[in-house]
């Protein structure tokens, strides 16, 4: 029996990815000092809108960065660190096996809308999301489910994912106790997902009255997601109103919250799609913080006296290939060629941040499990075009896709990576097609459809196993990528059915150099992103997992 325990005193929770912001209007800003009053509403802006305030309909870092400070889930990672530790779950355990996994609950823990949080809730959640029928069992949709847990009771598509989840016990009002078919090394990790976040019941039974549709890969969310009013967690904030024509989201502090209360009464995100527009409303005095600053802004904030700390390396940077969108991507010299046709040296020299490193493999150097004998693929662009007359590919046409109105902590400037990458491939002979889409919810439900032959995306790891990076993409098919190989699924699937630390990274560097021998897509880079905050604030611990609970954010 393995136990887990967490600090006596929580304060506040964290969850997952990294992401989103907003920002007060001018009335709001002034009101608060009108009286010479203290400030009570906090302004972070961010680079993309949240696709959903349901955590659990979501995949992206810009949703969570909302999300999380109203959704708490079992467990959680510890401010500023990777460290799991409790969150609504005082302590945990599995059996030796780790298919059974016992949670005993805080107790006195209460949801927004009045209801008790206890052990039926949590039941109440899971066995929600595991009944997930339609187009909620799309992966668009139902992304970390499906990650986690595999597919549903009922599966509609036979791509699909078997079910791993089997059941939840409400053992007694405080215990409950989450059933797996087969051991994972996304647990007990997942259960501090904010995408499976503990909701309230009540709260439930009005999500279950309406439904997801789907359109080809244009996905409609449900109303109760897209609109404040009935979504409910446990959080230090609570969320009362999203205002999509100013692209804000605003949450108010959760008096009833069973921890330490947020510092600040008022917590507002702002969309803001540009590095130079973050900078300037921050030297104008119009947000309080910032995320995602462009590298080059580092120094001029700080010597400014801004508050500018940066965050560990903790991601991973791609350009990803859906061999089912282009038919020429089945051949391995083709995506050699691409591989070998892009500067990575230049893409990091040129955009990244200090700090910022060349990636030849699908996790950071900062994961255990990283393989020093992974293929190579340098810089090579009289070899890319040997490649591809060698698999008849000399006149090859192909489609790239890259996002609009974002900036994420992998990814700086996606338009800037975009240009120099099909200048990179058009050296080698190949002609780029652009294709340039909002990032939420157009290009991520296309990416994740498969929909794009080229595509740049990356990853912020949920928690520390090295499983989270591989396993993430090619533990199975993945309509993202288009391919089938056994080797590839087994050898990365080696790793998360052993039990022993030293074991599971061997497997994992074993499948690093089996992924990059295959080389389904093309690590470019991974980089610390930074984040700034105003002078006369306290920030919140940054975490590398870009997990910032901003109820811990005071003004001085």
């Amino acid at each position: 029996m393995r136990i887990f325990k967490t600090r006596a005193a929580r304060a506040i929770t964290a969850a997952v990815a990294v992401g989103l912001i907003a920002t007060g209007c001018a009335s709001e800003r002034d009101s608060d000092n009108e009286s010479g009053g203290a400030k009570d509403t906090f302004v972070f802006a961010g680079a993309g809108d949240p696709g959903s305030l349901d955590p659990a309909l979501a995949s992206d870092g810009e949703t969570f960065r909302v999300t999380r400070q109203a959704f708490e889930a079992l467990l959680e990672h510890e401010p500023g660190g990777t460290k799991l530790v409790g969150g609504l779950a005082e302590t945990w355990s599995s059996n030796d096996a780790g298919t059974v996994w016992t949670f005993n609950l805080r107790k006195g823990v209460k949801f927004h809308d009045g209801e008790a949080f206890n052990a039926a809730a949590v039941c109440a959640n899971y066995d929600h999301w595991f009944n997930w029928k339609g187009t909620y069992q799309s992966s668009a949709v139902s992304y970390y489910w499906q990650t986690v847990m595999g597919g549903f009771a009922k599966n509609e598509d036979p791509e699909t994912p078997e079910a791993n989840y089997k059941s939840c016990t409400a053992k007694d009002e405080n215990t409950a106790v989450i059933e797996v078919k087969k051991p994972t090394a996304n647990l007990p990790g997942g259960f501090s997902l904010n995408a499976l976040a503990i909701h309230s019941p009540k709260a439930l039974k009005e999500y279950e009255k309406q439904d997801a549709t789907a359109k080809g890969d244009a996905i409609t969310y449900p109303k109760y997601s897209q609109e404040a009013g009935t979504v409910a967690g446990t959080g230090p904030y609570k969320i009362v109103k999203w205002n999509k024509g100013n692209k804000e989201v605003t949450l108010e502090r959760f008096d009833d919250y069973w921890g330490e209360k947020a510092k600040i009464k008022n917590l507002v995100f702002r969309t803001i799609d540009t590095e130079e527009g973050r900078r300037q409303a921050l030297q104008a005095g119009d947000i309080d913080g910032y995320d995602l600053v462009a590298p080059a802004d580092v120094k001029t904030l700080e010597n400014e006296g801004y508050v500018v700390p940066t965050r560990g390396v903790f991601n991973l940077f791609y350009v990803g290939m859906s061999q089912s969108a282009n038919p020429a991507l089945k051949k391995k010299e083709v995506r050699q060629a691409i591989a070998q046709s892009i500067d990575k040296e230049n893409l990091v020299k040129t955009q990244l941040p200090e700090g910022g490193k060349v990636a030849d493999q699908f996790m950071p150097d900062t994961i255990a499990g990283y393989s020093k004998n992974v293929t190579q693929y340098p810089y090579d662009p009289a070899k890319a075009k040997q490649l591809l007359k060698k698999a008849g590919a000399q006149n090859l046409t192909i489609e790239f896709c890259y996002p609009t109105e974002v900036t994420r902590p992998y990814m700086p400037a996606p338009q800037d990576l975009f240009e120099l990458m099909k200048a990179d491939l058009e050296k080698s002979g190949i002609k780029v097609v652009p294709k340039a889409m909002k990032w939420a919810p157009d290009y991520l439900d296309a990416t994740e459809a498969g929909s794009c032959a080229l595509h740049m995306l990356g990853w912020t790891g949920d928690f520390n196993d090295g499983y989270n990076f591989i396993g993430t993409w090619f533990a199975g098919f993945d309509k993202q990528w288009g391919f089938r190989d056994k080797k590839v699924f087994d050898a990365v699937n080696a790793g998360s059915k052993l039990g022993k630390a030293e074991e599971r990274t061997a497997a994992y560097q074993k499948a690093n150099e089996v992924i990059m021998d295959y080389l389904p897509g093309v690590p470019i880079s991974s980089s610390p992103p930074a984040i700034a905050f105003a002078k006369n604030v306290n920030p919140p611990k940054v975490s590398p997992l870009t997990q910032e609970i901003f109820a811990e954010a005071s003004f001085k």
